[in-house]
């Protein structure tokens, strides 16, 4: 059965391919999946990585946690399920008072003529 492993405190230019190369020292990579952020394209510095067994997990979290990978002490540790959020972005909204209406004045000042 494989398991899945997160990756965190990557360098900004690691690739899918540096992971997959790295973790192949302890096992068969069957997944390697860098996160990005959606609008920019760019790394947001973790990663899953897929082993094909658990015994490689394991061989991986007692090689690699806390060593160095390009210049960075990685942080690597089997990947926990994703909690289900709630649909629409979260948290409180805040309202900074109420529009100006369509035309008119707006509140408090008045024109004297």
């Amino acid at each position: 059965m494989s398991t899945k492993l997160y990756v965190g405190n990557l360098s900004f230019d690691t690739t899918e391919m540096d992971l997959q190369d790295h973790f192949a020292q302890c096992g068969t990579v069957t997944e390697a999946a860098l996160m990005q952020d959606k609008f920019t394209g760019k790394s947001r510095g973790f990663a899953f990585v897929t082993m094909s067994s658990a015994e490689e997990a394991q061989k991986a979290i007692s090689q690699f946690h806390g060593q160095n990978f390009q210049n960075r002490a990685l942080t690597v540790n089997e990947a926990r399920p994703r909690e289900d959020r709630p649909p629409g972005g979260g948290g409180p909204r805040k309202s900074f008072g109420g529009g100006g209406g369509a035309g008119g004045e707006r509140g408090g000042y008045q024109k004297r003529y």
